[in-house]
């Protein structure tokens, strides 16, 4: 496989609900630091300005020779009159990437987008893989295709191919949904193996089955346990990151060996990003995270990759 290795601030406990938040979380160059000294070849980019912005953020991601693998952003497919106000949002993070181009090591970033999933879905993950009514229905999957459609297309008019990511607590979270949403656009799939395997699925097998379809790729390994308590006692999607559901890659119950399997028996290409998302509790945590992400890369070392 040719694939590029590549970490993200989040598993660093770096993401929306603590920087400019919480203290004790790292400075954005001090996480470029350690992506870079860990042995990764390139980091997603996080929280828009995290890491710099436009020039700046091509010059540190240069001279520490990394690459850009690709940003997240949510959006409310199903709801058209919601979804222009996403655009700006877009467009920003596509002039960033523009930033970038041509300046970075790696294979191009991805426009990383996901469904928003509503507040009904957030309180209550993990429950669509057996119960599809609460999925969307035959008029909600109908706009969710327009609207799915039309951000794809905003993403190549500006030259950038996109990946869909599975989420937990949205319409877009048990493999059924993902096909669902694969029959409506020839989008290219994230094999998102945490979210997936929280949403139902069997990552490894997704991975044959898709073949073809994938063109990005977020690790995580999960505890199958941690998963199963969060759906029973009916806790939000917020605790798979307070729980720590995703855990160091080879300490849970992923199959990642099969991932990797699957993934080299159909010729992947593209980027490879670890996310071990957490959301720490203490500033020991935040160092905690450092080592976890040098493991994170011997493990994969280990694997090949």
């Amino acid at each position: 496989m040719n694939v590029a290795i590549a970490n993200a601030p989040i598993s660093y406990g770096a993401f929306e609900l603590t920087v400019g938040i919480d203290p004790s979380v790292p400075d954005g160059t001090a996480v470029l630091d350690e992506v870079a000294s860990a042995g990764y070849g390139g980091i997603d980019l996080g929280p828009v300005g995290y890491l710099g912005r436009g020039a700046e953020l091509a010059e540190r991601l240069a001279s520490r020779g990394l690459g850009l693998a690709g940003a997240y952003l949510e959006f409310p497919f199903s709801d058209p009159a919601a979804l222009p106000s996403l655009y700006p949002e877009l467009d920003a993070m596509l002039d960033t990437f523009d930033a970038v181009r041509g300046v970075v090591p790696g294979p191009g970033p991805r426009p990383t987008i996901a469904d928003a999933g509503s507040d009904e879905r957030r309180a209550a993950p993990g429950l669509s893989s057996d119960d599809r009514s609460r999925g969307l229905d035959v008029e909600g999957w109908a706009r969710f295709g327009e609207g799915l459609r039309a951000v794809v297309a905003r993403c190549r008019d500006r030259g950038y191919e996109p990946t869909l990511h599975s989420e937990t607590g949205t319409f877009v979270e048990a493999p059924w949904e993902v096909e669902a949403a694969m029959e409506l656009c020839d989008i290219g799939v994230c094999l998102e193996t945490g979210h997936l395997y929280f949403g139902g699925g069997d990552p490894a097998r997704l991975a044959r089955d898709w073949s073809g379809r994938i063109n990005h790729v977020h690790v995580k390994d999960a505890h199958r346990a941690v998963i199963d308590a969060i759906v029973e006692a009916g806790e939000p999607h917020t605790a798979i990151w307070s729980r720590e559901a995703f855990c160091a890659l080879g300490a849970g119950d992923v199959d990642l060996g099969g991932v990797f399997d699957a993934l080299a028996a159909d010729g992947f290409s593209g980027w490879l990003v670890v996310e071990q998302d957490i959301f720490p509790q203490t500033s020991e945590r935040f160092v905690q995270a450092i080592e976890d992400q040098r493991a994170n890369r011997r493990f994969l070392a280990a694997h090949g990759l």
